[in-house]
């Protein structure tokens, strides 16, 4: 319970901050543009704060923390005095209304650029991109790449850690090829290019990482038997298991590696298997029954809620990723420019049918996000909000009725043709994108759901 309302709290500060942002692109702009805002509102529904300032605008809070609004004066929707017309959104001149509407998802963009510069001004501890394990016959092995190479850039672009790696690989979903620029672990900075065919390559973002599916994993630590860490309640504690056991054995078999332990558990959904452990230099034969989680398929799977000891990163693998103040606004755009090509190229796949819309999340996934980044710390809090923002404001952008990019296709229809499109035209088609963002939404809490 705690966790849920930890998530829900971070969750609804997270939206606050870029609705906040969204919605004073459009009322900064509408403001120099000469348009009376009449409220500016975070939140629907009823209010729980309000203040009116001097120069009328109503600022509120409302009970119902999923969006925002600015709405202005506009004689298509309230009967206006003749002299107040000058003040209207729908009399301003294209270019004006079209600056206002535009301002929403440019405030985002520009609020990423802010977050990311501020977490390269903190700075993220990191780990270099360094492959451990590849799969034998696998797409990686076929196309050359090995243990111990550094992976420096993916079709050119540079990827100083392995979050640009996963990046890189998600945006090249359903193309044929990559180019991966890599260092072998017996060169000094000699790089190599290898070509991988993904022509056979077969990714679920639900149950594994693009990593995995193409056949490599990154280099970690030793992971020895030896528990770190066991979790409250979970199949674990039931069993009496501790921290600092040793697992020697299970169901007979010895168990000299981690991943052992894994598949055996992860097989043995709500089975019980005999576990021999060693705690204080003598045997202990315990019964462990995994607990069971259903995946995407129907099939399920084994979870214990134990945690091994892990060595220490070696040292020349470890940095930070850290710049001073203008250097980092150069990493800030170039990071925010990666996550706008990135969002857009998924959109496009999500179209043409090379993304499954099981992939959609809603609320409850991003809720998740923002409880998980924002007990990692600011830092990664930061980095969240980032890639939100800049989904919210490409999200904005597609010309869809309802959002930004509807009424910005609305106004270049305008601009070609010397006149505004018909209301009629107009409500026919909000309510056709209406119903399409709903049945998207709909989709979504569904696939919401179904991770639960």
């Amino acid at each position: 319970m705690t966790g849920i309302l930890w998530n829900f709290i971070s969750f609804i500060v997270a939206l606050g901050i870029l609705v906040a942002v969204h919605e004073f692109g459009h009322f900064w702009v509408a403001r120099r543009c000469g348009v009376k805002v009449e409220r500016f509102s975070i939140g629907f529904g009823k209010s729980i704060w309000r203040k009116v300032a001097q120069d009328g605008t109503e600022y509120t809070i409302s009970m119902i923390p999923l969006g925002g609004y600015v709405k202005m004066l506009d004689s298509r929707v309230d009967d206006i005095p003749a002299e107040m017309e000058q003040y209207a959104f729908d009399k301003k001149p294209l270019i004006k209304r079209t600056a206002i509407v535009a301002a929403g998802p440019a405030f985002n963009f520009l609020f990423a650029i802010f977050a990311y510069w501020l977490v390269f001004l903190i700075g993220v501890p990191a780990v270099k991109p360094v492959v451990g394990q590849v799969e034998a016959h696998s797409i990686a092995a076929q196309a050359g790449l090995e243990s111990g190479m550094e992976l420096k850039a993916i079709s050119g672009v540079k990827t100083a850690d392995w979050e640009s790696v996963n990046m890189q690989l998600v945006s090249h979903i359903g193309e044929q090829t990559l180019t991966m620029t890599v260092v072998p672990s017996d060169t000094i900075g000699m790089e190599q290019q290898v070509k991988l065919d993904l022509s056979a390559w077969k990714f679920d973002p639900e149950s594994q990482s693009a990593m995995s599916a193409l056949g490599f994993k990154p280099y970690t630590p030793e992971i020895s038997t030896t528990l770190a860490s066991v979790s409250d309640a979970s199949a674990g504690q039931l069993a009496g298991l501790i921290a600092g056991d040793t697992i020697v054995a299970i169901d007979n078999q010895a168990i000299t590696q981690w991943q052992q332990l894994v598949e055996a558990v992860r097989s043995s959904p709500n089975k019980p298997l005999s576990v021999a452990v060693m705690r204080d230099e003598q045997l202990v034969t315990l019964t462990l029954i995994p607990q069971s989680k259903e995946l995407q398929d129907g099939s399920l799977i084994g979870f214990a809620g134990i945690a091994p000891e892990v060595a220490e990163w070696p040292e020349n693998y470890r940095f930070d990723l850290q710049f001073g103040v203008f250097e980092s606004i150069g990493k800030a755009v170039d990071k925010t420019g990666q996550v706008i090509d990135l969002t857009f190229t998924m959109l496009k796949k999500l179209v043409v049918g090379d993304v499954g819309l099981n992939n959609l999340s809603g609320p409850i996934t991003i809720a998740k996000g923002a409880g998980t980044t924002a007990d990692y710390g600011l830092v990664y809090f930061l980095g969240f909000l980032a890639l939100i923002s800049v989904n919210l404001g490409i999200i904005n952008l597609v010309p869809l009725p309802m959002l930004d990019g509807g009424h910005l296709l609305f106004f270049a229809i305008e601009a070609i043709i010397r006149r505004p499109v018909p209301e009629k035209v107009q409500e026919i088609g909000y309510r056709f994108g209406g119903a399409i963002l709903f049945a998207l939404m709909a989709v979504a809490i569904f696939n919401d759901f179904a991770r639960l």
